[in-house]
């Protein structure tokens, strides 16, 4: 059996017996009478990587983009006691529509899980086509972005006017998560 028809069987075994299937990145599925509903999710997912001198402005940015209807993803709110965080936060973002990558006078000098989740990020990028935005460096500070990336992507200034910044930023978010979410009609129409 191929995976693609394991997934389906066991998708079909749960909704059978009256469960509602999630599957992060795609949606919801339900059972309906005689006919299976699917909704798909509709908030953009964002990845936001920070240094912990920066979790401060990293909330206020989550607080607003939560605001303008998206989902962002912050560590410190998302990983539970336990849970295997580099695992947890690669998968976080492999499924995210974009990655928001804060840039700070600190960030830019410090080694540590930042760096690792950028490189991360854009072994992403790479699987998407040439034109896709997914990963946007945003600035916190008059910062350098580092030349690799600023040689090839555009940045968002979240400073002096962070209500531009924000709004410079939901723009390219709404852009990305319509550009890059797979749709998978042959899933659904397999049920």
């Amino acid at each position: 059996m191929t995976d693609p028809e394991f997934v389906i069987r066991i998708l079909r075994q749960s909704l059978e017996s009256g469960e509602t299937v999630e599957i992060e990145g795609l949606g919801t599925f339900r059972k309906s009478r005689s006919r299976y509903q699917f909704e798909p999710q509709v908030h953009a997912r964002v990845f936001i990587a920070y240094v912990a001198e920066d979790l401060s402005p990293a909330r206020s940015l989550c607080d607003a983009l939560r605001q303008r209807g998206f989902a962002p993803w912050l560590d410190k709110e998302e990983l539970l006691p336990g849970q295997n965080w580099p695992r947890a936060i690669q998968r976080a973002i492999e499924n995210s529509d974009v990655f928001v990558a804060c840039f700070s006078t600190r960030a830019v000098i410090k080694r540590g899980q930042f760096q690792s989740e950028l490189r991360f990020a854009l072994d992403c990028a790479r699987r998407l086509p040439l034109d896709s935005i997914f990963l946007i460096p945003v600035r916190l500070d008059d910062c350098a972005i580092p030349g690799g990336l600023s040689e090839h992507v555009q940045y968002v200034d979240l400073f002096p006017d962070w209500d531009r910044g924000i709004n410079d930023l939901a723009r390219a978010i709404r852009r990305a998560s319509r550009d890059n979410r797979p749709i998978r009609p042959q899933l659904i129409s397999a049920l």
